[in-house]
């Protein structure tokens, strides 16, 4: 049987290959440091664990609203409106199984096939490949750390054309941890394109401030969800916030090929807005510390980490001295020292010759990962 065509467009996710062959490795009782995954290594709080078992308990178990319990989304507007002073109407908010299918359902809101979509270079690894499947065309504009990975306005002015339908922003940002300023933000909403920002980094940030797009245009997409801050990546919850114009549309998408998010992970968000605030922070402040440690690492081991993250729980770390393929380095890494990072690759052309390393594990864990990492690094 064949594939289709398009869908053989489609790249790996190179992370993952990384995380099943460290995994493996661990099997086989190797004793493996996990630097590469993007996942929280708490557990999901109690409350909201327990709201979850209440409401299957309760026999909450059936298809929900398909835009979601009319609680999740009024709470969800009632956060937007504490976090950023930014009103929200509940039915613009569209609850999902996850951020990735409420950024497939922005996408295919705005593009048709042949239509182009900005992305920084550097990029989430997924986000070409969410535009490709949907037969629509990533731009990539350069970043790097001569615009200490902003995305330059006048870069995405340069590229306007009636092709370009869309722009993905992505603060605080994956693989680089950077948060767009309030400058950059303000300039991008008011290029006059459709922009959709992915936040779901929102909560985790150590350094100056975060801003939703909603701030600055109504001509926006907003996806976020309770994986990274909330420590839920297992239950698949996220949620987007659309222009009253698009809700329909994506409503009608999500009753087509998802039907609703979890009824019970649907209620664990409930509790996640409103029980679960003192765990977050709590969270949020390990990892500063921790962002902390491996910066310190980074440093004392002489890695050349260009400009400092302030968000999310990644550094990229500039490898072009020992290596030009990534990926390869990447797995020869994890062969030889049993430390899992992630091939710069994975994140676009802009990153070959970078390794990005995730801080979502122990102090002791990120001190032992750099410093194997370095011996390998030393005996080449």
């Amino acid at each position: 049987m064949d594939t289709g065509r398009q869908i053989q467009s489609i790249t790996p996710f190179l992370v993952m290959d990384v995380l099943e062959k460290a995994n493996a490795m661990a099997s086989e009782g190797r004793e493996v440091i996990h630097l590469e995954v993007g996942e929280p290594d708490f557990d999901t709080p109690g409350c909201i664990r327990a709201a979850a078992a209440k409401a299957m308990e309760s026999a909450r178990t059936h298809y929900t609203h398909s835009l979601g319990i009319p609680e999740l989304r009024e709470a969800i507007c009632r956060h937007y409106r504490a976090t950023y002073g930014v009103l929200v109407d509940p039915e613009q908010v569209l609850v999902t199984a996850g951020s990735s299918p409420a950024l497939l359902t922005a996408i295919a809101c705005l593009v048709d096939p042949g239509d182009e979509v900005v992305l920084t270079d550097p990029h989430y690894a997924c986000y070409p490949n969410f535009i490709r499947i949907l037969s629509a065309v990533p731009k990539l504009i350069p970043t790097g750390s001569e615009d200490a990975f902003q995305l330059n306005p006048d870069k995405v002015r340069a590229v306007l054309s009636s092709k370009v339908k869309a722009m993905v922003i992505n603060s605080p940002a994956n693989p680089t941890g950077i948060c767009l300023d309030d400058a950059h933000l303000r300039e991008l909403a008011g290029l006059g394109l459709p922009i959709i920002s992915d936040e779901i980094y929102h909560g985790l940030v150590y350094a100056g401030e975060q801003h939703t797009i909603l701030e600055y245009t109504d001509d926006a997409i907003v996806i976020n969800g309770f994986s990274k801050a909330w420590a839920m990546t297992g239950w698949r919850l996220g949620w987007a916030v659309f222009p009253k114009n698009l809700i329909r549309t994506a409503q009608k998408i999500q009753q087509n090929l998802m039907i609703c998010a979890p009824s019970m992970a649907q209620w664990a968000g409930v509790a996640a807005l409103t029980e679960a605030h003192g765990d977050v922070e709590r969270m949020r402040l390990t990892f500063a510390r921790r962002r902390e440690v491996m910066l310190g690492e980074m440093k004392r081991h002489g890695f050349s980490v260009e400009v400092e993250p302030t968000g999310a729980f990644y550094v990229l770390v500039n490898m072009k001295e020992w290596t030009n393929d990534s990926y390869r380095f990447a797995m020869d890494i994890l062969e030889a020292t049993g430390v899992g990072v992630t091939p710069g690759i994975d994140f676009g052309p802009g990153a070959q010759g970078y390794l990005r390393f995730s801080y979502a594990n122990s102090e002791v864990n990120i001190r032992e990962g750099v410093s194997r990492v370095a011996g390998y690094v030393r005996s080449l």
